[in-house]
């Protein structure tokens, strides 16, 4: 009888360990994928969208593409996860398995932030990123803000990045003389891990007369009055607010009883749980390293590589490493990258690599090659 693999969540780690199961172990194991999407959409495709360089259309990569030997991906909502009984519900049904992979993600929580969903927007939802295709356009004078409700949060260079390209979008509609926008970050610094990075982000903010507010999280808004609330009290006045929402684990993880302090602890070396044959990959899960998908993506091949030494009975593979690659957009189409490594040292380093056109093209390769691999 064929090992059930049943894994929560088609993003970038589901997708590659489904990939790395399908490529090991084909046929011989069936591998079930849930996901209440229909498609997958890379985290930087959201920024292109938004700022109208790419359509929604383009930036999908529908699951009805993936085909994979041994593979299906299901479009159903899960309504319960048993960790112990190894058993998922969801609006379909019940689905059981012999090894479960929870990669669910991390959920926006708007209402964690008063005053968000009637004065503000997010531009980390897909919906959110569509929204402000027709909101920024709009925008010809007056005080935007981009600001941070919560930390952690996915791709910690995405907010700098907003900035930045916030600055682009307005200087070649002719109207950056009429704009101010400030950055607001809960961090000292807007990429902790790598001082360098850091520098060369805050030198490009003053070029561009971006305000910058580090250490500091929007607490709530004030839209009655064009208010951005920080967790010191103090307020910013705003016009336009481009907001990155509190993150937290779907509510379905929440009730299953695996998390602790609100996401899945698991351990650093095979992303395995504290219930047996269960695994936790990705933004949802503790592990030490950012929420981002290129980690998610790295922690998902060592948990296919543990799963397929646990249905072989063979030897586990090396420890999942902590080493990831961010690109960050610097505005004016160039194109920086962050070497981070988190789990080999006492504290994680990062390596700052400046804006090129060899890295806009290794950008667009990173992106061609994932679409290639999984799609």
């Amino acid at each position: 009888m064929k090992d059930r693999v049943l894994v929560l969540g088609a993003g970038f780690g589901g997708l590659e360990l489904s990939t790395v199961l399908s490529e090991e172990l084909g046929d011989a194991v069936d591998v079930t994928v849930i996901d209440k999407g229909d498609a997958f959409m890379f985290g930087f495709s959201k920024l292109d969208v938004m700022f109208g360089r790419s359509t929604p259309e383009e930036a999908r990569l529908p699951y009805a593409d993936f085909s994979k030997p041994g593979v299906r991906i299901l479009r159903e909502s899960v309504t319960a996860i048993d960790p112990e009984a190894l058993a998922v519900t969801t609006d379909a049904g019940v689905h059981e398995a012999d090894h479960l992979v929870v990669a669910l993600g991390a959920d926006y929580d708007i209402a964690a932030t008063p005053g968000l969903a009637e004065g503000g927007n997010e531009f980390y939802s897909v919906a959110g990123a569509e929204r402000l295709r027709e909101v920024i356009p709009g925008f010809s004078s007056g005080r935007a803000v981009v600001g941070v409700c919560g930390a952690p949060f996915k791709c910690p260079p995405a907010p700098s990045e907003a900035a930045l390209l916030l600055h682009d979008d307005l200087t070649e509609r002719g109207v950056r003389d009429r704009c101010e926008i400030t950055f607001v970050i809960p961090f000292g610094t807007p990429v902790p891990p790598s001082p360098e990075t850091s520098a060369a982000l805050v030198e490009a903010f003053a070029e561009r007369d971006i305000a910058f507010v580090p250490g500091r999280r929007v607490a709530a808004l004030a839209p009655e009055r064009g208010a951005v609330v920080l967790d010191d009290e103090s307020e910013l006045p705003y016009d336009l607010f481009l907001g990155v929402p509190r993150h937290r684990a779907p509510d379905v993880v929440l009730a299953s009883g695996m998390a602790e302090d609100g996401y899945i602890p698991v351990s650093s070396e095979h992303l395995t749980t504290r219930f047996p044959n269960v695994y936790a990959i990705g933004d949802v899960a503790t592990v030490g390293v950012p929420k981002a998908g290129v980690f998610a993506e790295g922690a998902g091949r060592v948990a296919a590589r543990t799963l397929i030494a646990a249905i072989r009975d063979g030897e586990r593979p090396e420890p999942y490493d902590g080493l990831g690659s961010c690109y960050i957009e610097f505005g004016a189409g160039r194109v920086g990258r962050v070497d981070v490594d988190f789990l080999s040292g006492p504290k994680p380093t990062g390596t700052y690599w400046a804006p090129s056109e060899d890295l806009v093209a290794e950008k667009v390769e990173f992106g061609a090659s994932r679409r290639a691999r999984w799609f």
